[in-house]
């Protein structure tokens, strides 16, 4: 059995008077690549947030085996929020967006350092943005800028990465070139948690999806985490997985 390294236990979340999030407890190994699926609002990118300590919550996040107390415990995993959620107006070019993963590695009022612009290039360079390091984030595509979002916690060192909608609104072309980036990184040894509201895609292309609609559903593998009861059970209606795309 493979040691975890993402353990989650008895997890909740409240906004205000509002239980978005209960008792949800799961764990995933090394270079596990996992769905999360559910409805919106379900508290997929509760999850997320709570595991990288955005949001306050109760219960037990471990990584690597290690309880998290404080947010420099948090720093081996890293949160890409979906595409849509990201300010492309601010005014940053690529690299400088990766090189604020290395932000980790330094003390306050470190200057960066040649290891810091050489892992900026090798993080790039691993999801094919190489030649696009001087570019302001505006002028990538939706693709694109997951990428450099990836790339940025590749330079962070993080070994889990949670994914928020990363393939929704791109086309299948970037969508399979993701995909495959994904593959690349889980043999590596990092693992992978994607939000996505495609069932099909989730059916066809991940190992294990967990099902979530403010507590955990379903944990397994797609023929089990996507049958007809706990899909009912997640989405509170039968579901159509249609044919992929």
């Amino acid at each position: 059995m493979t040691a975890a390294v993402l353990a989650v236990d008895s997890l909740a979340v409240d906004y205000g008077p509002v239980r978005v999030l209960r008792d949800v407890s799961f764990s995933v190994g090394a270079g596990e690549l996992v769905a999360v699926i559910g409805p919106n609002g379900a508290g997929k990118s509760t999850l997320f947030k709570a595991i990288t300590g955005a949001v306050a919550h109760e219960g037990v996040v471990e990584l690597g085996g290690r309880h998290c107390h404080h947010h420099r415990d948090r720093l081996g995993a890293a949160y890409i929020p979906q595409h849509s959620d990201v300010d492309l107006r601010f005014p940053i070019t690529v690299g400088d967006l990766v090189l604020g993963g290395r932000r980790r590695f330094l003390r306050v009022g470190q200057r960066r350092r040649p290891i810091d612009r050489r892992t900026v290039e090798d993080c790039l360079d691993r999801v094919d943005l190489a030649d696009v390091e001087r570019r302001p984030i505006w002028t990538l595509s939706g693709g694109e800028v997951q990428r450099a979002f990836i790339a940025r916690a590749l330079a962070q060192e993080a070994h889990v990465l949670l994914l928020d909608e990363a393939l929704s609104g791109i086309d299948r072309p970037r969508t399979e070139h993701l995909l495959s980036l994904f593959t690349e990184l889980c043999a590596s040894g990092t693992t992978l948690l994607v939000a996505t509201h495609d069932l099909s895609l989730a059916r066809r292309s991940f190992d294990r999806c967990l099902a979530i609609n403010t507590r955990l559903v379903a944990d397994g593998p797609p023929q089990v985490a996507l049958a007809d009861a706990s899909l009912e059970a997640t989405f509170g209606t039968p579901v159509d997985l249609g044919g992929g795309r």
